[in-house]
């Protein structure tokens, strides 16, 4: 059932994305990702099966579904993170895995990544060096991304001493860090009141008509 449904909302993407028609071959360079027959075993437990997917640049798309429908799985084989059983599949052009499109993504975990012992700060600031960032570009990044997630005055705080919500905030600005290409992001609204939700949502369109991409597992309906 839910791998079906995932075959299901790719083909509606692709459709709402060229017109009203299933794009065609030619589109391949404007697919922000492309999955062909991915299936992914644990032992005698099918957790994704024969997935097929196009997903162009600049969209949008929310992988609604209970636990253990898939969706982690599907975003850590688009990282390179977990071999798949069978398939292949393609992210900004690149075969999986790749260590190539690490830079151009932005990948935001359903568990807490960041440190609890540094600051907000510096955890952005660990983030954005590893990504090659440094000086006035990584110190306007920081500043942008924490402004971007409502925590400019937190900045100089713990980690450890935000609410939940609010760590899961820091995590999503880790994310956004680098600008990137492509946002794959778990479950990013979990614990965040509807008013931030709505601001975060504002935040995706934008950058998708800005021809980013961004790609969210989600269990709220709306």
């Amino acid at each position: 059932m839910a791998e079906k449904s995932y075959s299901e909302l790719s083909y509606d993407v692709r459709v709402h994305a060229s017109g009203g028609k299933p794009p065609s071959s030619d589109l391949q360079g404007d697919l922000a990702i492309s999955c062909r027959g991915v299936t992914k075993l644990f032992g005698s437990l099918t957790a994704i099966d024969d997935l097929t997917m196009d997903v162009p640049k600049g969209t949008l798309l929310g992988l609604l579904g209970p636990n253990g429908a898939g969706k982690t799985t599907l975003i850590r084989i688009l990282l390179g993170l977990t071999r798949m059983s069978n398939g292949r599949a393609e992210v900004l052009g690149n075969s999986v895995p790749s260590k190539g499109i690490l830079p151009h993504v932005g990948y935001m975990p359903q568990n807490l990544a960041t440190y609890l012992d540094l600051t907000v700060e510096q955890n952005l600031s660990l983030f954005g060096r590893l990504q090659g960032m440094n000086g006035k570009q990584l110190s306007s990044r920081i500043d942008e991304s924490l402004e971007r997630v409502v925590l400019t005055e937190r900045k100089k705080d713990l980690v450890s001493h935000l609410s939940g919500g609010m760590q899961r905030r820091v995590s999503l600005a880790a994310a956004i860090l680098p600008d990137p290409e492509l946002l794959l992001l778990d479950e990013p609204t979990v614990g965040v009141d509807p008013e931030l939700r709505a601001e975060f949502w504002e935040y995706f369109h934008q950058i998708t008509g800005q021809g980013r991409t961004v790609v969210m597992t989600t269990h709220y309906m709306e």
